[in-house]
């Protein structure tokens, strides 16, 4: 499956927002690498809801929580101090009575069955009169628990003894507080939600296999809490805008009347019943959390010394590479011995295998090849040579120590800005892992311990082969996010020297990434008027890397006519430094043997399948403004990037309710308004037929346009023909 390129700069402010409103840092603000780019105080300043409801969800998990293990006293305690409208909702009180009730009784002593009669003549009677028409029924109902044992899995009560109505309450009560109290999840928990649930989507429809099922089926779980139900008052309330009935239907998986429920639920508003629906999937916060802190890690928003796992203990047994590289080797004298045989490729390519490899005291031979990085920018097509000239050369010490040395003193302020990660430490007693069976799922599941403990064999070859003298994890973290700096302040010579120091081959081996940072450095000449220095760069450097890659001279001419507005500051109209930054950053880090993180692997391919599914769907996404989905796609992508990589554009938000229509061959016009036919074939497809369709025979709206082709556009007849 192909990937998207990302705005990692966004990313990064939505990830920021979370740490920030999450309270996940020990200290509470931290400020961005990238804060100073427009994407990111955006984006920052458009989530401050999110992070002012912290102290609401800290009440509401809370609630969750005693609700989940049967307290439902502590609950009443807490809702009375917190949220006194849900008691005076007798709809709610009902319920919390009832579940109080079945505790009661559950606790087996003749006090508690005395406490449960009281209960019932004091509380749940009276509320059962006005709560709501079915609730007198359910309190005769409830009566029977007195005769049936809560074990007798065949009696007319065994639901209400069941412990899944625990979390049926919890999850009831959960979704009515977040509305209520605005207090929703931080924007990119709601985000990740919406793409991993299309991701799924699509991949179920097209029937292909998802790269990340491992990590989205651990992260979005199939419950949902139940809806929040609109007061009697608003079943009366005017009809809705079908376009907006089905955007939500369909966006969350949910009926029509489900859609219709919520729209009442939310007075009418679609997007806040599009965030009310978004926070009723069941998270697993844990999984979350550990995806987070290693995307911070990574990106230099938390300091790797002290990042530790929040509430992860794993324990996995370490390999012999990583024995060797952090001392601990039984023996106390293992060594490793590398020969590495150099390839030069007919295209100036380099690519490097290992032609022995001992350990000593064991002496185990693993022989393995080196595969050359991926980067983010990338093209589309590389010439590879089917010719190889290839010698065997003695093991090179690449001057590590030296490069460390100085990126430390590069990166000395960089790494004072990151904070310490301290994980949820406010709500310690959350337990995320309490399943809707009422069974607890295992401390520690093998697959979650995976995120922050595993080293895969890429990552075990890459550190056997790499022939680097860094043999301290935090140390690889300061080479790589050092590079990363240099190369985000404009300074390409510098880290074009940095990484020759670290390795002499890398570039051979990305040839591309030269380009990007050669054509920084001629810009940043050009701009400082040394034009003389700025030929010689693209003398030496970008005219040969062109005349070997024909894709780059679109680019090169591009890139040369820099010269002629030589009074212009190339470098600030518009040109991606971070996004040639963190190709660096991710093709250094896994020279190092640094995996990317798993958060971006999940963000390219989720946001692929976005693309792809709205294609089917021949329509805009109605909630990509409101997710951030489109400034996560904004790539500005470089000169060089023009040949290879399709730019992703996103179109402002439409807040009307009018459905924006697109095919591929109908477009927005060009003053934003939407067009109110689709071209399916030679067949011209009205909107209202398509949303009619939909909603008689509750069809997705791309099996809807298929059905009116099929019908020349003709809605009645779809309809007759299906119902013959």
């Amino acid at each position: 499956m192909e990937s998207t390129p990302v705005n990692w700069e966004a990313l990064d402010a939505l990830i920021i927002d979370f740490v920030k409103s999450e309270n996940l840092l020990e200290d509470s603000f931290v400020s961005s690498p990238l804060s100073s780019s427009p994407s990111s105080s955006s984006s920052s300043s458009s989530v401050s809801l999110s992070s002012s409801s912290y102290h609401s969800r800290l009440i509401i998990r809370q609630i969750r929580r005693a609700l989940e293990v049967g307290d439902v006293d502590t609950a009443i305690d807490l809702l009375r101090t917190n949220a006194p409208f849900i008691l005076d909702d007798h709809r709610f009180l009902f319920r919390l009575q009832k579940q109080k009730f079945i505790e009661l009784l559950r606790r087996g002593t003749s006090e508690d069955r005395e406490s449960a009669i009281n209960c019932l003549r004091t509380a749940l009677a009276p509320c059962a009169l006005d709560a709501y028409p079915e609730a007198y029924e359910e309190f005769k109902h409830v009566l029977l628990a007195f005769i049936y044992d809560k074990d007798d899995q065949t009696s007319p009560v065994a639901n209400e003894w069941a412990e899944k109505r625990r979390f049926e309450i919890a999850g009831l009560m959960s979704s009515v507080l977040r509305a209520h109290l605005h207090a929703y999840d931080p924007i990119v928990s709601m985000t990740l939600r919406y793409l991993i649930s299309i991701h799924k989507g699509f991949c179920f429809h097209q029937g292909v296999l998802s790269p990340i099922s491992d990590l989205t089926e651990r992260l979005l779980l199939e419950e949902r809490d139940p809806p929040a139900t609109p007061q009697e008052s608003l079943y009366e309330a005017p009809p809705f805008d079908e376009v907006d009935i089905q955007a939500l239907a369909h966006a969350v998986k949910i009926t029509r009347q489900g859609a219709v429920d919520s729209l009442r639920f939310a007075r009418g508003d679609l997007f806040q019943a599009f965030q009310n629906e978004l926070c009723r999937m069941r998270w697993d916060v844990s999984t979350l959390d550990e995806l987070v802190r290693e995307y911070c890690v990574y990106r230099g928003i938390v300091d790797s010394a002290h990042a530790s796992p929040s509430g992860l203990q794993a324990v996995s047994k370490p390999s012999k590479v990583s024995q060797m590289e952090s001392g601990n080797c039984s023996s106390g004298n293992c060594s490793l011995e590398m020969e590495f045989s150099t390839c030069k490729h007919s295209d100036g390519e380099t690519s490097i295998s290992n032609t022995n490899m001992a350990t000593s005291p064991e002496n185990n031979t693993d022989a393995t090849s080196m595969q050359g990085s991926d980067v983010e920018l990338r093209y589309a097509s590389e010439p590879t040579g089917n010719h190889e000239d290839c010698s065997t050369s003695g093991s090179h010490q690449i001057e590590s120590s030296r490069v460390l040395l100085r990126n430390r003193s590069h990166g000395t302020g960089e790494r004072n800005k990151r904070k310490r990660w301290k994980g949820r430490h406010d709500d310690i007693d959350y337990n995320p892992d309490i399943s809707l069976s009422g069974c607890n799922k295992p401390e520690l599941s093998s697959s979650t311990s995976v995120i922050s403990t595993k080293v895969s064999k890429e990552q075990q070859n890459s550190e056997k082969l790499s022939g680097f003298d860094v043999n301290n994890k935090e140390d690889k973290y300061e080479i790589v996010l050092g590079m990363k700096e240099l190369a985000s302040k404009g300074m390409a010579a510098e880290a074009v020297e940095e990484v020759n120091a670290l390795d002499p081959d890398f570039f051979l081996q990305n040839p591309i990434l030269l380009f990007q940072l050669k054509q920084v450095e001629f810009l940043k000449l050009v701009s400082s008027g040394d034009h003389s220095a700025a030929l010689r760069v693209a003398c030496s450097h970008l005219g040969p890397l062109a005349a070997i890659h024909p894709t780059l001279l679109k680019p090169l001419k591009e890139t040369l006519l820099a010269l002629l507005r030589p009074n212009e500051d190339a470098l600030g109209k518009g040109f991606p430094l971070h996004a040639v930054a963190t190709s660096l950053q991710v093709a250094i880090g896994r020279r190092l043997g640094i995996e990317e993180p798993q958060l971006m692997k999940i963000m390219r391919a989720a946001l692929h399948t976005h693309n792809e599914w709205f294609k089917l769907q021949m329509c805009k996404d109605r909630f990509e403004c409101l997710m951030r989905i489109d400034s996560l796609k904004e790539v500005n992508t470089p000169l060089l990037a023009t040949a290879a990589m399709s730019k992703s554009h996103a179109d402002s938000c439409t807040q009307g309710s009018s459905q924006v229509t697109i095919s591929s061959n109908t477009r927005l016009s060009e003053d934003g308004s939407s067009p109110t036919q689709v071209s399916s074939g030679d067949v011209v497809c009205d909107e209202s037929a398509i949303l009619k369709v939909m909603e008689f025979l509750a069809l997705p709206r791309a099996d809807a346009i298929h059905l009116l082709a099929q019908y020349n556009g003709n809605a009645e007849t779809v309809i007759q023909q299906i119902f013959a």
